[in-house]
């Protein structure tokens, strides 16, 4: 479920995500390409209310990197107009957020089989639960859930895309991608499935028991609960990062380990 927006974040109507098939004859799919950038003020009302909650947009995506659950929007919202005034396409490459600017170019991975794409964020949501981002039902199809309803996701603004000159001079020995609409983040980010659940609860209680143990060691790690479907059951998945390199890794999830918590799957997001 979502809301969706007619012109300059004029936010209307909350409907749930259906699961159509795209037509006969559409050449749209998973890896297609999504339209250019374009220089786009509409959608970026600051502050903005949606069902008493108040939200504010970041100043910009520079660095933005966030791990959450991941919804899709199809059919419901086809032909409507998104917050920067285009119109929804549910067979390209899109999605809504609440709070990056508009237009910001992500990376979006499913942790649950590495697969990833890029696209645009043109429209705001989803506003519902604790969802992190959005996608059309082609950006859910590429990613492998397009039959389900949620999935867990990194996602990471293109710096190299959205802000090209501050990116060269943070990076001058990299060299300028041949084609940006499928350029990769040159860092793997690494993270650690702590757990998975059927019952929300144990969940809870595991995130819990490894937050005070890294509270003893006195180290601050990123401790989320994501969900994803299978087959009509929901998981609870305990996630930990993003770490910033192998050697934190190995050293956290041995910790883990030595205090009976679990052993830890590592995931490696290129």
């Amino acid at each position: 479920m979502r809301k969706t927006s007619l012109v300059i974040a004029v936010l209307l109507l909350v409907g749930c995500v259906s699961q159509p098939e795209p037509p006969s004859g559409s050449n749209a799919g998973p890896g297609q390409s999504q339209t250019p950038i374009a220089p786009f003020t509409a959608g970026n009302k600051t502050p903005y209310e949606v069902f008493g909650e108040v939200y504010e947009l970041m100043p910009n995506s520079f660095g933005y990197l966030d791990i959450g659950v991941a919804s899709w929007y199809g059919k419901k919202f086809h032909g409507r107009l998104t917050s920067n005034g285009e119109t929804y396409d549910m067979y390209q490459l899109s999605a809504a957020h609440k709070t990056l600017p508009i237009p910001t170019m992500v990376k979006v991975t499913n942790l649950d089989n590495g697969q990833h794409v890029i696209l645009r964020i043109n429209d705001r949501g989803p506003f519902h639960d604790n969802r992190l981002i959005d996608l059309s039902f082609a950006a859910a199809k590429a990613l492998g859930y397009s039959d389900q309803g949620i999935a867990p996701v990194v996602v990471e603004a293109l710096d190299e895309l959205n802000h090209p000159q501050r990116y060269a001079k943070l990076h001058p020995q990299q060299s300028p991608r041949q084609n940006p609409q499928v350029t990769d983040s040159p860092e793997t980010k690494y993270y650690l499935q702590l757990g998975a659940f059927s019952e929300l609860r144990w969940a809870n209680q595991l995130k819990e028991q490894v937050g005070n143990l890294f509270a003893k060691e006195g180290r601050n790690v990123g401790l989320r609960i994501l969900q994803s479907e299978r087959d009509e059951l929901v998981l609870h998945k305990v996630w930990l990062g993003p770490i910033k390199n192998e050697d934190q890794r190995e050293l956290i999830a041995s910790l883990v380990e030595s205090a009976n918590l679990g052993k830890p799957i590592n995931v490696e997001v290129d």
